[in-house]
């Protein structure tokens, strides 16, 4: 162990080293609740890709009109 330095000098670096670790596990905490908010996050998602979702959905629709109307010719 390090004799040379005073007590009270240690334990102001460990509160200072607790208060540091807290800090970083509550930004850690809101950070991970924000990505994981999974309703904000879906209806941004949608937002941003909407036109992408929207040409996806037609082909889709549009796929399967095709083969269920060639299904009863």
């Amino acid at each position: 162990m390090n004799n040379s330095l005073p007590t009270d000098v240690l334990e102001q670096r460990a509160a200072e080293q607790r208060r540091r670790l807290h800090n970083s596990v509550s930004e850690l905490r809101s950070t991970m609740r924000e990505r994981l908010d999974i309703k904000r996050n879906s209806e941004e998602y949608a937002r941003q890709h909407f036109p992408q979702a929207a040409a996806a959905a037609g082909a889709v629709g549009l796929a399967l009109g095709w083969v269920f109307g060639g299904a009863f010719d």
